[in-house]
């Protein structure tokens, strides 16, 4: 009878932890420490970042992650998100990093993000992703895409 148990291979991945490097943000490998950093609120230059990854506006992906204008202006003065709009932010930049993964180029991921597809009812990646439910559905488009199931 077996009794080892399995060793394990370093810490557990945290699914789009290399998001945060885009973000400018700590190394986190662990998902208590990307709570905590969440909950605290991502620091406002983590916007600019994702706007220059993805070649957005802040106006647009403002509106994506349902942050009105003067919110944003608001948050830019007091330098940090609140909590929900951290983890709104991080799921945009996890689906991002997620298309340029599978995709296998930034540009080629910045085009799927904004290209209407019929799996999202004729909505770009971006808009269909603006609710939780909408971003399982584009992280499951893009599993079947790199599985070679077009959809």
């Amino acid at each position: 009878m077996n009794n080892s148990r399995p060793v394990s291979s370093g810490p557990e991945r945290i699914p789009g932890a290399e998001s945060l490097g885009m973000l400018a943000l700590p190394d986190v490998r662990r998902k208590p420490d990307l709570i905590r950093l969440l909950k605290l609120g991502l620091p406002f230059s983590a916007l600019a970042r994702l706007r220059a990854r993805m070649d957005l506006s802040a106006a647009k992906i403002a509106i994506r992650v349902n942050i009105p204008m003067r919110t944003l202006a608001r948050r830019k003065k007091e330098g940090r998100f609140l909590p929900a709009e951290s983890e709104r932010l991080f799921r945009i930049a996890s689906l991002f990093d997620r298309a340029e993964e599978v995709l296998g180029d930034l540009e080629a991921a910045r085009r799927w993000f904004r290209t209407p597809a019929k799996a999202f009812e004729g909505k770009t990646p971006l808009e269909y992703a603006d609710t939780e439910i909408g971003a399982r559905e584009v992280e499951d488009l893009l599993g079947r895409l790199e599985e070679g199931v077009f959809s």
